[in-house]
């Protein structure tokens, strides 16, 4: 068992540790006054950013087992905070359903599952496919990566300069084969979640102006799992680059609201000792 609380980062499709910019250090600063010694750490899925020459999985479960492997290797056993977008949050919802005893909490940024979800809402067809093109053709890395980012994030254009430089850096160090982005996106498509609802805390945040994947994927677990959902109204779909506080604001927000209804409950059990038994 950890006695350091641990947040995992795990990222969507052709996407890897790098992509998340300054949101790990971020988040860290947030959550270091209600978690001393938090430690935050992203796990790249196999095919992409260090593990770019490995093939990867065309199933979630499989891509789950890489993820578990890789924490044991580094010496992590659970239970652990996960925090995933996109195809990482489905390897995150497997996680929490198939191994429920290694994760304390869960927060889906942008996810989308079957059968909550119908396909035309979890990948907008124009924007998702377009994307899926681009991995296809041959026209430079940084054409490619600025139309990446043009379609998930609403950064302004100056904003867009310095993080278009950091991507393009990142796809040529690690480039990410056009096999290994079907091979994730075939993931994504067969991947069916289970009826059943996660026993783990779950917070689910949502970009109203996300253009790949519908907000109301994230309205529908919700209603499904009774998980807490905040929505962002301006932001694209990589909610975390495009306002990184107030994610990780929500999220500070969210276990506070879980401490309190802790210390609630503790409370009325305290109280319930207190009264006449029997006689």
């Amino acid at each position: 068992m950890n006695q350091v609380p641990t947040w995992v980062l795990l990222r969507g499709l052709t996407r890897e540790s790098g992509h998340w910019g300054e949101f790990p250090r971020q988040l860290s600063e947030v959550l270091a006054t209600q978690q001393p010694g938090v430690r935050v750490m992203s796990l790249d899925l196999p095919g992409n950013g260090t593990l770019y020459r490995q093939a990867s999985p065309s199933r979630v479960p499989a891509l789950l087992e890489a993820c578990r492997d890789e924490l044991l290797r580094r010496g992590v056993h659970g239970p652990i905070h996960l925090l995933a977008m996109s195809l990482g949050g489905m390897v995150a919802c497997e996680w929490a359903l198939r191994y429920p005893q290694e994760v304390a909490g869960t927060v889906l940024i942008n996810t989308s599952l079957r059968p909550y979800s119908p396909l035309l809402q979890r990948m907008r067809p124009l924007s998702y496919w377009k994307l899926l093109a681009l991995g296809l053709v041959n026209l430079g890395v940084r054409w490619r990566e600025a139309r990446v980012l043009a379609a998930t994030s609403r950064l302004t254009e100056g904003e867009r300069r310095a993080v278009l430089d950091t991507w393009v850096a990142l796809q040529r160090r690690h480039p990410v084969a056009w096999r290994n982005g079907l091979r994730q996106l075939l993931a994504a498509l067969r991947y069916r979640a289970g009826r059943g609802r996660p026993h783990a805390p779950m917070l689910l945040l949502c970009s109203q102006a996300d253009q790949l994947v519908d907000w109301r994927c994230s309205q529908a677990l919700s209603r499904a799992w009774g998980a807490p959902l905040r929505l962002h109204t301006q932001a694209g779909h990589d909610l975390a680059l495009d306002d990184a506080p107030w994610v990780a604001q929500a999220i500070s927000d969210w276990l506070r609201a879980q401490e309190m209804h802790a210390s609630a409950g503790l409370v009325r059990v305290a109280a319930s000792s207190l009264l006449p038994q029997g006689g």
